[in-house]
Order: structure tokens, then C-alpha cells, then sequence
């Protein structure tokens, strides 16, 4: 098990039920296994374990939500 820790910006974002869209997106991702949002900022920090998941797959679940979400470059 590798943990990483990356940043996903998240465009579309512009209240608490917005942020409740995305750990409602993100919550059933295996390998997720924390994430942070900061609605001010419009991102998350995500920590994941990358033998099960990635950042990627994490934006595009967020993606799939409704929102715009890209991995911040590293």
C-alpha cells in the first residue's frame, strides 16, 4: 500500500450542498481514504491508496457529480 496525497481543483462548487455532492461522489471509491474539501478555495485534498485507485479516477468521479474537476500538477 502506497499512499499519496494530491489536489484536485473542483470548478462549479458554490455551497456546503455542493460540497456534500462530492463525498457523496467520492465516498464508495475503493482506496479513498480521505478527502478534504475547501469550498472557499474550490478543491480537495484527497489521500488515496494508488495500488487501488488514483487521482484521476477521484476528479472524474467529481466530474460524473456535475462539477469540472482536474488533478493540480504535482
Amino acid at each position: 500500500m502506497a499512499n499519496q496525497t494530491r489536489i484536485i481543483n473542483i470548478d462549479g462548487m458554490t455551497c456546503g450542498g455542493c460540497v456534500s455532492s462530492v463525498h457523496t461522489a467520492t465516498s464508495e471509491i475503493d482506496g479513498l481514504e480521505s478527502i478534504t474539501i475547501n469550498l472557499s478555495d474550490k478543491c480537495a485534498t484527497v489521500t488515496f491508496d494508488d495500488d487501488k485507485t488514483s487521482a484521476e479516477t477521484i476528479a472524474a468521479a467529481i466530474d460524473d457529480a456535475g462539477f469540472e474537476a482536474s488533478v493540480a500538477s504535482a
